[in-house]
């Protein structure tokens, strides 16, 4: 099935616009997707996406802004923080952080806000959640779409080269998302809808093909990298999550983040979630190649595993969400019994939706990506202990769970 992806925009009630220049176009983009009435609007900002398209919105709009530290973080005390300041609807300006951030704020004020991207670095444009972290806990909440998303290409094709390779790495992980997800329908009922993965199918080939072009400069393959990650945002809000596109590898990063946020080299989203999608493809691999079995854990050793881990200011809150996942799969013995008998058929399956780790590397390393831990500042001993306890934050069952 192939649906124009402004068409689906359309039905989703989300303006997309994708130009070469957008500029002295604003007004009328905004004015378009239904802002023109919500004033005041706030633009937020950091300081590198001002200089970088802020600057120029802030003249066209004639709107106040607000600018950002230079590393804004993506927590509840920057949400309120904008929620606290005056504004009608809210203009994010630049690409994860501010967006999540924006996305967030004004959903719980019930306010529109609409997104000018200064980067193809994530696919959480047009989903309808945001990641926040809550006292320490990484976690994916319900939010929702903007009302517009304004794309300057002349404005995206000269963002940082990191950045446009962090926007292939967050592209990448569609198969080891999609194994993961299709993993937890077939061992337990859970949902799981294939319309994501069809729609993404006619660009996330040719993109994965030409990943060279990216870092010189080719703005139709920018293009396609950005209409990619689009599509992949609407396909969170046809399935109602995440779950097409953040599963088990954004589990591991996730967890990284959550035990050495502090101190890790500062490293992109999408670079990271490139590094773990690769991990994640060698350890799905490695499940696929032997019987599935479900492994037994008594709930006293699971308490001890996430308090020996992750401390007792996160204790609760990572049990809470794992205990949902837990409950679901306590009949342990018959879910074993039927893997025996239909052992084949379910990995037959989950092999015509992956791809090799060695594909997915090269696609990385045609565009000069990080493909190793060290690359991004991590070190292999704590990205193995992330991924052994990446299971416990959230309730969704992947190979992770098979695996450690």
């Amino acid at each position: 099935m192939h649906i124009h992806f402004k068409e689906l925009a359309k039905r989703l009630g989300c303006s997309i616009t994708i130009a070469r220049s957008l500029a002295d176009r604003s007004r009328e983009l905004i004015t378009n997707a239904g802002l023109g009435n919500n004033t005041p609007l706030l633009l937020v900002c950091d300081s590198v996406t001002y200089e970088a398209l802020g600057k120029r919105l802030v003249k066209e709009l004639d709107s106040p802004f607000l600018i950002l530290n230079d590393t804004p973080y993506a927590n509840m005390e920057t949400v309120s923080f904008i929620r606290a300041k005056q504004a009608g609807a809210l203009i994010a300006v630049g690409s994860g952080t501010i967006n999540d951030l924006c996305k967030y704020a004004s959903f719980l004020d019930n306010k529109p806000y609409a997104v000018f991207p200064t980067a193809p670095s994530m696919n959480g444009y047009c989903s309808a959640n945001a990641s926040i972290t809550i006292h320490g806990h990484k976690q994916t909440l319900a939010a929702h779409l903007p009302k517009g998303v304004f794309c300057d290409l002349s404005v995206l094709a000269a963002a940082p080269t990191r950045l446009i390779q962090s926007g292939l790495g967050d592209s990448l992980c569609r198969p080891t998302a999609q194994a993961d997800w299709l993993l937890s329908h077939l061992l337990f009922a859970t949902s799981y809808d294939p319309l994501p993965f069809s729609l993404l199918a006619p660009y996330e080939q040719e993109l994965f093909h030409h990943a060279d072009k990216l870092i010189a400069g080719d703005t139709n393959i920018i293009k396609l990298l950005i209409i990619t990650l689009l599509v992949s945002g609407f396909g969170m809000v046809i399935a109602g999550g995440s779950y097409p596109a953040s599963q088990g590898e954004h589990l591991i990063a996730h967890t990284m983040e959550m035990q050495h946020g502090n101190a890790l080299q500062e490293a992109y989203h999408g670079e990271q979630i490139g590094v773990t999608t690769l991990f994640m493809a060698g350890l799905q691999q490695q499940v696929l190649s032997k019987p599935l079995y479900l492994k037994k854990y008594a709930n006293t050793d699971i308490q001890n595993a996430i308090s020996g881990y992750f401390g007792r200011t996160l204790a609760k809150s990572v049990y809470d969400a794992y205990h949902k996942k837990h409950i679901l799969y306590e009949k342990y013995d018959g879910i074993n019994e039927r893997l025996q008998k239909e052992d084949k058929a379910i990995r037959d399956a989950l092999y015509r939706v992956t791809l090799h780790e060695s594909v997915l590397r090269g696609v990385l390393q045609k565009a000069g990506a990080p493909t190793q831990a060290k690359n991004i500042g991590w070190n292999d001993k704590e990205l193995v202990q992330a991924a052994r306890y990446a299971k416990y934050i959230r309730d969704r069952f992947t190979f992770i769970d098979l695996i450690y």
